[in-house]
């Protein structure tokens, strides 16, 4: 397992490195896609309840438009309108399928693309701020990474008392903790670096706001595989799970970073 995550590592992080420097519509389609593989995932997991199958045709192309629509020129009834159209063509699809729950599995599907389509295009407007958008992807990326491997770490050798047992056995607050301490630190001397502007306080503002939305995102996607008996959302990726396992604590951490950087310009 350890062989298969350095080795799917090393081939992946020169190609998404590649890409988030190049920024624009590489960036863009390439998060589209991933969001769209990630949401096929996800109603794949929940596809395992009998009372519900994935109408695939509406959810993935709106998971990646929503995507897709922050490259365009901000405009907020364009959005309103694309959610609103998404909804008319549910309701159209689902009263043409000769399904017995055609109207939940119109919801469900519209729900899992919005849940991971929403959220993920705050990465792409991240990318594309006219000040330091690049450098904010790359410290909201560090960040988490850095939180995740601190939590794991620290987790493995110290963790005592559960988290949330509920959701998601095998998290300790002390790997928690480690986590967020290891994050904080991180983005303390990482963001006045990347980001000219920003002093070390609000590195640390970064540092909580990955160290505690981060999990949340973590624990949300496991109280999907939980409710359905999975492990991983998929084996796309060795030794990493799948898109979704990869960017489950973005969920939180695209949002309030994406706020931060707006409120810090």
């Amino acid at each position: 397992m350890l062989q298969q995550r350095v080795l799917s590592a090393v081939i992946l992080i020169p190609l998404v490195a590649v890409i988030w420097w190049l920024g624009g519509w590489v960036f863009g389609m390439f998060m589209a896609l991933f969001t769209a593989v990630a949401a096929w995932e996800l109603l794949r997991l929940l596809q395992r309840e009998d009372f519900f199958q994935p109408i695939w045709g509406l959810a993935l192309p709106f998971a990646a438009i929503l995507v897709l629509e922050a490259m365009l020129e901000a405009d907020s009834q364009r959005l309103e309108l694309l959610i609103g159209f998404a909804v008319l063509a549910g309701l159209l699809v689902a009263l043409f399928l000769q399904r017995p729950r055609a109207a939940s599995d119109m919801l469900l599907s519209l729900a899992a693309a919005l849940y991971l389509g929403i959220t993920m295009r705050f990465l792409v407007q991240m990318r594309l701020l006219p000040d330091h958008g690049r450098e904010w992807v790359a410290l909201a990326a560090v960040t988490t990474w850095i939180t995740d491997t601190g939590a794991y770490f620290v987790g493995r050798s110290l963790g005592r008392h559960k988290l949330w047992p509920r959701i998601s056995p095998k998290k300790t607050w002390e790997g928690w903790f480690g986590g967020l301490l290891a994050g904080t630190l991180v983005a303390m001397w990482l963001a006045p670096y990347l980001i000219p502007n920003l002093q070390w306080w609000q590195g640390v503002g970064v540092g909580l706001a990955v160290g505690i939305g981060g999990p949340f995102g973590d624990l949300s996607e496991s109280l999907f595989k939980r409710q359905v008996g999975a492990k991983d959302s998929s084996r796309l990726i060795p030794g990493h799970g799948g898109f979704f396992d990869r960017i489950d604590s973005f969920i939180f951490v695209a949002p309030l970073l994406y706020a931060l950087a707006l409120w810090w310009r």
